[in-house]
């Protein structure tokens, strides 16, 4: 049974990792996305916006805050867009790629935890949880 809890905690583990990682990636893309709008942003005000969805959830004061980063970051967007233009697509494919790194490094920590509570049963002479059943059989 511990062996399940530890397995159910690691899934738990990649189960938060995957919606970080996607959610991650769906405010990167809606930023390349909005990059044009953002590079024009000091002589168009207003262009961009957060999504519909979104808005609701977000203070004004912190809407005009990002859009006004945003805005300074302009000529470092013009240049990107210039020198990648296949920015979307190679955005998918790092988020794949980080998204599977860190589900392998949470399988080999749900491998190691497994083997520490082997370990540590062994140890104990099998003194962990079920030991009481297992002495009146």
């Amino acid at each position: 049974m511990i062996y399940l809890l530890g397995w159910l905690f690691v899934l738990g583990l990649v189960g938060l990792w995957s919606l970080t990682v996607w959610m991650m990636h769906a405010f990167a893309a809606w930023a390349v996305a909005n990059a044009g709008a953002v590079a024009g942003a000091g002589s168009r005000d207003g262009v961009l916006q957060i999504p519909e969805w979104l808005a609701p959830w977000v203070p004004p004061p912190l809407v005009e805050a990002f859009t006004s980063m945003l805005a300074s970051l302009a000529p470092v967007l013009d240049w990107l867009l210039q020198v990648v233009p296949a920015l979307a697509g190679g955005l998918t494919v790092l988020t794949w790629v980080i998204w599977g790194f860190g589900c392998v490094l949470l399988i080999l920590v749900g491998g190691g935890l497994h083997l520490l509570l082997a370990v540590w049963r062994r140890r104990k002479g099998d003194a962990g949880f079920g030991s009481a059943r297992q002495a009146r059989a």
